[in-house]
């Protein structure tokens, strides 16, 4: 009845599985994520078209940890979930950074990803799971996106790098360091460590960045079976002579501008600049830019 499709893969001393095709079928992509019984899942929804008007990307990056993961009910007299954590918000972030920049330069179309802890193991933590479904719901989804991205916890131990290591471990390591990015390049890093050397961390980067290849191999193979199509989407064209106009006008004052050290005089003047450059190009005749094109 469902297509099911499951990739399972060997990362550090753990079993990850990406599964996806049964739960939360009318996500644009939705991946279940399994690694030592923590379990996330990760749907990606997206517009077909962006808002008129709209100049930036709003993407959404939402993790959640419900208490239920964890076989429990919030006690006191209200029985809700709170407010999100410390640890919630750090881990949008951490699954944001690495997205972010692998979408199409004038992709403005909405996105919203969503992690949902399932159930957690407290050895095992959830945001690399969450990561990797990250990428892997994107991928499946036919959104416009580079990736796919992987993602590995790194830890320094008695000499020796270990991959993913558990909660436990992490108590005797000398290095907690995130490292997330394609099959070609690193994205992102993000580490606490001890006085280490930079060899070591190098090293570390490296060693992470080498064993996520499993992860990003296990997700190709997954879009191979699982993707849906790309999206027929072209990045709108730009004005190259309102660019080049542009140009002229206001370059030389804003390298001007951005050498006054004082920030009140120094907003001001990009005020004044902004409003020259709308005032000399916006017209009001039928082919000339509107405010929102030249600001």
């Amino acid at each position: 009845m469902f297509n099911v499709v499951k990739k399972t893969f060997a990362y550090g001393d753990h079993q990850v599985t990406l599964e996806t095709g049964e739960i939360a079928r009318q996500a644009g992509g939705a991946v279940l994520v399994s690694m030592e019984e923590t379990v996330v899942l990760v749907t990606v929804v997206a517009a077909k078209n962006a808002k008129p008007g709209q100049d930036f990307f709003p993407l959404t990056v939402d993790y959640q940890e419900k208490v239920y993961a964890a076989g429990r009910i919030p006690g006191g007299f209200f029985k809700r979930e709170g407010r999100p954590s410390e640890k919630e918000t750090l881990t949008c972030r951490l699954i944001d950074r690495p997205l972010r920049p692998l979408f199409p330069d004038g992709f403005y179309n909405e996105v919203q990803v969503i992690a949902t802890v399932m159930s957690l193991n407290p050895e095992i933590d959830s945001d690399i799971p969450a990561l990797l479904g990250a990428s892997a719901a994107l991928a499946i989804s036919g959104v416009p996106f580079n990736g796919p991205i992987g993602a590995a916890r790194v830890a320094y131990i008695n000499g020796q790098y270990v991959l993913c290591p558990t909660m436990s471990q992490l108590k005797n390591t000398e290095l907690d360091l995130v490292v997330a990015g394609t099959e070609s390049a690193v994205l992102m890093v993000e580490s606490e460590a001890k006085e280490l050397s930079e060899e070591i961390m190098l090293g570390a980067v490296v060693f992470g960045h080498t064993e996520m290849q499993k992860a990003i191999n296990a997700i190709n193979e997954l879009v191979e079976e699982a993707g849906k199509p790309e999206w027929d989407w072209q990045a709108p064209a730009k004005d190259e002579a309102l660019v080049a106009r542009l140009g002229e006008l206001v370059n030389a004052k804003v390298e001007e501008a951005y050498n006054i050290t004082v920030k009140q005089t120094r907003s001001q003047a990009i005020k004044a600049i902004r409003a020259e450059a709308v005032a000399a190009l916006c017209t009001g005749e039928a082919d000339a830019p509107n405010e929102n094109t030249v600001g």
